[in-house]
This record gives structure tokens, C-alpha cells and sequence, in this order.
């Protein structure tokens, strides 16, 4: 069992492209809005209360390689809250390396999907730090950055990711990602119910009601991106939740 979250988290999202933070429209290259560097950005989060971050390589999403990996070591340097990153992480030895370097939990996408043996490997050696990001549209589990379908139901895929070892699920529900428009917390309360670790949820957050909704649909935490680099609210708002 993980020992994050052990109260709901507002979870500001650093998502990086090129070495820059962007935030990108149902996980679509092309669509990306710039924010600038990521250590300002980690940094501006902590400043205004982030109790972690959440990083995302998408170039290692995209391709399997980790181009933002020197971004990626300057905003683990720069910050004192745990990280948790995603995109490109393929091997146990990818997984070992980043959180020797100081990374709390890596975040496993579509290694998990092909290999879920590698959740059990990592998580042998270091339990309840691996993560396990389950990214859905129209009720199936997608891979290789949204853009192929498994066919799996990500509430089954859950709860075999848990028996394995995860210590957290990140539940993302592409339906909505990027796009400002509200959230959908049916599927989120269906993968928080066939799980006991934490499940954090991700994607549509537009409003403070948006976080209120996941919170009480029982995610451990949120993970907030566009509507914090937009303005729509505060980090300090969204915490108050």
C-alpha cells in the first residue's frame, strides 16, 4: 500500500515538450498551448502550496524516448516535494534509475500494458513507487500517447495493476483531457471502487465544482493542468477543495 496521498491533493501538472511546459488538447500533437520552463513552472507551484508535481515527458510518451530527461533532473533538483513522472519510462532499469535520482514514483503507461510483469519487478524493489497510468477513452485503455486501444476496461485492468504491486493508479479520461469542459467522474468512480490504493484522476478539470466532483467520487487526488497555466483558478483555490 502506498503511503501518498493520504489526504485529497490538488496536483499541478508539468508537462514538458521540446525541454517546455505545454499542455497539449485530447493528447494531440499540434494542439499545444506553451508555458515556458519547466523548473519555473515547478517552482511557481511549490511556491504557491503544491504538496507534489506531477511531470510528464511527451516526447517519451510519443517516441519511447526520454528527450526531457535533463528538464526532467533540473525540476527534481530544483523542488522538496515529491515528483512523479510519466512518458518513456519502458524498462526496470529506466524505473531504477529515476528514482535513485530522486524521483518519488514513475509512472508506467503502455510499458505496463505490454509488459505488466515490469510493474511486479519494480515494485519488488521499490514497493508502492510505481504508479501505473491508465488513460481511457470510450471505456477502453489506450497506449503509445492515446493513439492505439487496447480493448481493456480500465476498472479490470486496475485492479490486476494492484495485485501486482502498484501503489497508486493515475486514471486519465481522454473523453475530456485539455478540453475545458468539465469532467465525467462516472468511470473515475468505477476504477476508485475496484482498487484500495490511491487512484488519482486526471483530465477536464475546468472549474473548482470539476475537483470537487472527483474528490467526492473518491480520488485520492487531482491532477490540474490547463485551467492553472490558464488562470481559471488558483492553486490556492483549488486546495481549499
Amino acid at each position: 500500500m502506498s503511503d501518498a496521498f493520504r489526504t485529497f491533493e490538488v496536483v499541478p501538472a508539468v508537462d514538458m515538450q521540446d525541454g517546455e511546459v505545454v499542455q497539449l488538447v485530447q493528447g494531440e500533437r499540434g494542439t499545444e498551448r506553451r508555458y515556458g520552463d519547466p523548473v519555473e513552472a515547478a517552482e511557481r507551484w511549490v511556491g504557491e502550496g503544491a504538496e507534489t508535481l506531477h511531470l510528464v515527458d511527451l516526447d517519451g510518451a510519443f517516441e519511447g524516448d526520454r528527450k526531457n530527461a535533463d528538464a526532467v533532473e533540473a525540476v527534481v533538483d530544483a523542488v522538496d516535494v515529491p515528483v512523479q513522472l510519466g512518458g518513456g519510462i519502458r524498462t526496470a532499469a529506466d524505473a531504477a534509475d529515476l528514482l535513485e535520482r530522486g524521483v518519488e514514483r514513475v509512472i508506467l503507461g503502455t510499458a505496463a500494458v505490454e509488459n505488466p510483469e515490469l510493474v511486479e519487478e519494480i515494485s519488488a524493489e521499490y514497493p508502492g513507487r510505481v504508479m501505473v497510468s491508465l488513460d481511457a477513452r470510450d471505456g477502453e485503455v489506450l497506449v503509445s500517447g492515446w493513439t492505439e486501444s487496447t480493448g481493456l476496461d480500465p476498472a479490470e485492468a486496475a485492479a490486476r495493476y494492484e495485485e501486482l504491486g502498484a501503489g497508486a493508479i493515475l486514471f486519465t479520461d481522454v473523453d475530456v483531457e485539455g478540453q475545458m469542459e468539465g469532467v465525467q467522474t462516472d468511470v473515475t468512480k468505477r476504477v476508485v471502487d475496484a482498487v484500495d490504493v490511491p487512484v488519482v484522476a486526471s483530465g477536464g478539470v475546468a472549474s473548482l465544482d470539476d475537483v470537487r466532483a472527483l474528490r467526492d467520487a473518491g480520488a485520492a487526488a487531482v491532477v490540474v493542468g490547463t485551467a492553472l497555466y490558464e488562470g481559471t483558478f488558483t492553486l490556492e483555490d483549488a486546495r481549499r477543495v
